[in-house]
């Protein structure tokens, strides 16, 4: 992490994407984040960046950007720079992010940090309507220090045979995580004392509870009992192309939808000919012009039969329409997840933790579009902050989003983004349309890296109040209400039958599963559509949840916690999960069942006794020992008795 603090990132191109990938950087810690932008604040921006409001229309949009992103972290420096770019000011940096570049100054800037020692990251991202592009270069040889962040993968020797090769057998209470040709390391095996000496040794033929090791163990001395084996991590080197290079030869994408098989591809040619269109035309394709799609996919087709070996056999125009028509706009949605990523990208750039992306990725959302084709003349501008989104998705459906009734559960890290995304797409900005927000929790200092919405002075006021006013600031329109009830059912007076009838959706933004389940219980009765999501560390799940479409949160289940071993447990409790139930063993001996014993003891000696003499030897011996021990060797006479007894 000491790296990651001392870095030093530009991001060129504050429209939504930048904003997004800004705000991760600057709440993630860096040194400082350089803002780049040459164009102003249009009333375009405001449908997909945070930071902008009508006031700063025409302003320069890099300059415009640093108050209010300072806010986020005082420990961050923020500067902007508004002029061109040169080679020579990219050396300053250790990564540099671009969202609004031309393909021939990408190629520029990409060979200079490449040319750096050490090299320099580049990452080249753009979002088009409801597409969306990554690219990244860490250089000719950058080292993973850690691919997957996970702990290494332990497992608790049983036995080991004298053989060439080894073979190594582990307690079957947990199956064994490694793979042909890690390295592991060998402690506290007694019997066999050679392989405590500290050297990584390579395993093969891995097992669920078993594997070879990579030597002869013939002439060690025979293994006796114990011992840990511990998985070493690897650093991994990785050869990245450079983006000319790439662009030619790009290799394997990774895949977001496998049903999508044949997607990245063409959205890789999609983007080149976009790049080629703008560069020709110092313009994006109007939404809804077929002119100006038939241009663009004419272009797509030609660059693809330029393109040898890597020449797709079929180009589908129909979704190279869908990426022209849409083009121009960047969405907030879209903005806000490939932001997430970008942000991801430079934290790995940086930190060498976590495997980086290999080197392009492609998404797309055309489910996200009406099943009806669009109006052309729907798509037109209306010199409103929504036109963006209006020239994807229609004034009809945007119509529909600011009368949306939505309620939202929930107001921390997950919480602040839907309201920031809600607020910008206009959703319940109408006076037909409401958010209504709950949360009983209140801000903590430990908040503010990761729910944006909060500042320091806001610590101690209630989340929900302080993130709507903060949702309000982005988009006055925003009809919203704050309450701090929380969802269950002794508030059902609050959130009464005529209060969900009247919801449009519901979004949860929580962090337990009893509320989770709770709040799938009333949309499963209401028959309301629910957006589910968590998080957990670098990983994030979410579901959308349709009536009479798809399953409810609550239809499946998480495979129930694997209950430890209780021979493992006493005898040799080896992980968190094992000294946890270990103690609690302990605590309940110690502090229920010996008093519940005793107590029993003396109210009906009696019937104690004929209960002992029905009870099986050994649970007898067990019992009658814990009230010997407590009124006889070990009981206490006095109050200084107790304390020492307690301190055993």
């Amino acid at each position: 992490m000491r790296r990651l603090f001392a870095s030093n990132i530009l991001v060129s191109g504050m429209q939504g994407l930048g904003a997004e990938i800004a705000k991760n950087l600057i709440l993630a810690g860096v040194k400082s984040v350089t803002l780049h932008d040459e164009g102003n604040v249009e009333l375009w921006d405001l449908s997909s960046n945070f930071i902008f409001s009508e006031d700063d229309v025409g302003k320069n949009r890099a300059v415009a950007s640093v108050v209010k992103l300072q806010e986020l972290n005082n420990a961050v420096l923020i500067s902007a720079l508004s002029a061109p770019l040169t080679t020579d000011q990219l050396s300053n940096f250790q990564a540099v992010v671009f969202t609004d570049v031309s393909l021939e100054k990408a190629f520029e800037f990409d060979e200079f940090c490449r040319s750096q020692e050490p090299p320099i990251a580049f990452i080249k991202t753009e979002v088009r309507g409801l597409f969306g592009s990554v690219f990244c270069d860490f250089g000719p040889k950058f080292i993973v220090l850690d691919v997957d962040g996970e702990e290494p993968h332990t497992g608790i020797i049983a036995s080991i045979s004298n053989d060439n090769p080894a073979l190594v057998s582990c307690v079957d209470d947990e199956r064994l995580e490694f793979q042909d040709g890690d390295l592991v390391l060998f402690s506290e095996v007694q019997g066999m004392p050679e392989l405590n000496d500290g050297k990584p040794r390579k395993v093969k033929n891995t097992r669920p509870y078993s594997f070879n090791l990579d030597e002869d163990t013939t002439n060690y001395g025979p293994y006796a009992r114990g011992g840990i084996v511990t998985q070493v991590k690897q650093p991994k080197l990785l050869n990245f192309k450079s983006l000319r290079e790439a662009l030619k030869d790009p290799g394997d994408f990774l895949l977001s939808d496998f049903s999508k098989f044949d997607r990245p591809p063409l959205l890789h040619l999609a983007f080149q000919a976009l790049d080629k269109f703008t560069s020709e035309l110092q313009r994006f394709p109007v939404a809804g012009s077929e002119q100006d799609a038939d241009k663009l996919i004419s272009v797509a087709i030609a660059i693809n039969d330029a393109s040898g070996d890597a020449r797709l056999e079929e180009v589908d125009k129909k979704i190279l329409r869908h990426f022209a028509f849409g083009a121009r706009a960047v969405l907030n949605p879209m903005a806000a997840m490939f932001g997430g990523i970008v942000g991801q990208e430079v934290m790995k750039a940086c930190s060498g933790k976590f495997h980086p992306l290999y080197q392009f990725f492609y998404f797309d959302s055309l489910e996200s579009l009406p099943t009806e084709p669009l109006d052309p003349s729907d798509l037109k501008p209306q010199s409103s902050r929504y036109d963006a989104q209006i020239s994807v998705f229609g004034s009809k459906i945007q119509k529909k989003l600011e009368d949306a009734k939505v309620f939202m559960v929930g107001s921390g890290a997950l919480g602040c983004e839907f309201l920031k995304n809600l607020a910008l797409m206009g959703v319940c900005c109408n006076q037909q349309g409401k958010l209504t927000i709950t949360d009983d929790d209140v801000i903590e200092k430990s908040n503010l890296s990761r729910q944006f919405l909060f500042r320091d002075w806001n610590i101690g006021q209630g989340k929900s109040t302080v993130a709507a006013s903060a949702a309000s600031s982005i988009n006055p329109s925003l009809h919203v209400e704050a309450l701090q009830n929380r969802a269950s059912p002794e508030t059902e007076s609050v959130f009464n039958d005529a209060f969900w009838e009247n919801l449009d959706v519901v979004i949860n933004a929580l962090d337990n599963v009893n509320a989770r389940m709770y709040m799938d219980q009333r949309c499963l009765y209401f028959q309301k559509p629910l957006l589910e999501s968590g998080t957990l560390g670098a990983k994030c799940n979410t579901q959308m949840v349709i009536p009479h479409l798809t399953e409810n949160y609550g239809a499946s289940r998480d495979p129930p916690e694997k209950q430890a071993p209780m021979c493992t447990v006493h005898s040799f409790p080896h992980n968190i999960d094992h000294c946890l139930t270990w103690a609690r063993s302990e605590f309940e001996g110690l502090l229920e069942k010996t008093p519940a014993e005793v107590n029993a003891y003396l109210s009906n000696r009696s019937e104690y006794n004929s209960a002992m003499k029905t009870a099986g030897d050994a649970q007898a011996r067990d019992n009658l020992e814990r009230v010997v021990e407590c009124l006889d060797s070990e009981r206490c006479e006095s109050f200084q008795d107790c304390i020492t007894w307690a301190r055993l």
